[in-house]
Formats: structure tokens, sequence, C-alpha cells
């Protein structure tokens, strides 16, 4: 049968023991409370890095712009629908000659 291997102590006096056993005693208490000296949390987020003011600002102003554009074909478009959808295809102006 196989047996574990034993540690070896101190045997020539029962205080040697004593002091071994105290001294390995508090080497795993150590051991057993140790905490990580490396910290593995994430780094703090900064909101003002996240939050792009600029390209918020920018989005509006586009968004803005399309709905200016948007009103101004609803206007031609209600304008048509007033007009039954009339089209003018008479030619109002004068030739000139390019000489």
């Amino acid at each position: 049968m196989h047996r574990a291997p034993q540690l070896t102590l101190p045997r020539g006096s029962k205080y040697l023991q004593c002091t071994w056993e105290k001294a390995y005693q508090d080497h795993r208490k150590k051991v057993r409370d140790a905490q990580p000296l490396v910290d593995t949390r994430a780094p703090l987020s900064l909101s003002h890095l996240h939050l792009n003011l600029k390209k918020l600002k920018l989005e509006e102003e586009r968004l803005s712009v399309i709905d200016r554009e948007n009103c101004l074909l609803l206007e031609k478009l209600s304008c048509i629908m007033r007009s039954r959808g009339q089209t003018d295809n008479r030619n109002d102006y004068a030739h000139r000659s390019r000489n």
C-alpha cells in the first residue's frame, strides 16, 4: 500500500516541535488570508469621454434639416393636391438670338 509522504518534523525535543508547528500554522494562516496584489477591477469610466456631445449636436442639426425639408415637401404636395395636380407646360419666355 502506498503512503503519502510525511513532513519532516524536528523530533529532537517537544519545544522544537511545538515551535515548528506554531510557525507552520502561522504560515498557513497567512497563506489562507492572503489578498491579491494585482487590481483586476475594471477601470473607472469617465462619463464625459463616453458622451460625445459634438456628435449629438451634429445629429440634432441633421434631423432639423430633414424636418425642414419634409415640411417644404409636404407644403408642395398640399399645393399640388389643392390645384388638382395640373401641370403648366407653357413657355412664357421670349426667344433671343445668340448672335
